[in-house]
């Protein structure tokens, strides 16, 4: 991010300045290595093998998030949202040229500012863990997770008032948090939270239809 060399109108522009830099600090993300799967007991001869055991889905139909290469996709999406979010609030702040910003503006950015470092804390911490939040049977496709997250990245770069975005970052946050239980319940929950919260951002910005 440049650094503003005007000079702010008060102090706490330069604290939203000071606080939306310490978040290029932030932990770097270092995804571990996929864990090898363990190898799984013979079967015994008289008994079929179950068919629920605990191995990771294949990518498919209802393969989202059920693989560890899909939590770190998902990781990617998350950060990649969380980029969006910091520059679409710079923006705004800049937009100002040094000037005093509203104080409307400034408890915007600043909600928001926080929801980002948290939206990379979680994304970090999929990173991390990737093995341990595997979501099974969650119902949808991996290619559905990834395009509802790319939208919503989309949404937040193009959005014209950045107040209308607090609702879709919500979403994001809560499938964040919702992926690292590996409950499908709680996933689905979330990306219909982004996906009403996209559609709501859509239809305030359409144009009223003549009578």
């Amino acid at each position: 991010m440049a650094k503003d060399t005007k000079p702010k109108a008060d102090a706490t522009d330069m604290a939203i300045d000071a606080f939306a830099g310490a978040l290029a600090s932030t932990v770097a993300r270092e995804p571990q290595p996929e864990q090898a799967d363990a190898a799984s007991d013979a079967p015994e001869a008289q008994a079929p093998a179950p068919a629920a055991k605990a191995v990771p889905a294949p990518a498919g139909a209802n393969g989202g998030l059920a693989s560890v290469p899909q939590i770190v996709e998902l990781a990617d999406q998350l950060s990649a949202c969380a980029d969006q979010l910091h520059e679409r609030i710079m923006r705004d702040i800049r937009a100002y040229d040094g000037g005093i910003v509203p104080a409307h503006v400034q408890a915007t950015a600043r909600a928001l500012l926080e929801d980002e470092l948290v939206l990379r804390q979680r994304a970090n911490g999929l990173y991390a863990d990737a093995a341990t939040y595997v979501v099974k049977s969650l119902g949808k496709s991996q290619q559905v997770v990834v395009a509802l997250t790319t939208a919503a990245a989309e949404k937040i770069r193009k959005i014209a008032l950045i107040g209308d975005i607090t609702g879709l970052v919500g979403g994001l946050l809560q499938l964040a948090g919702a992926a690292a239980t590996g409950q499908a319940a709680s996933v689905i929950t979330a990306l219909d939270k982004i996906n009403t919260h996209m559609k709501a951002i859509d239809a305030n910005k359409a144009p009223a239809k003549p009578a």
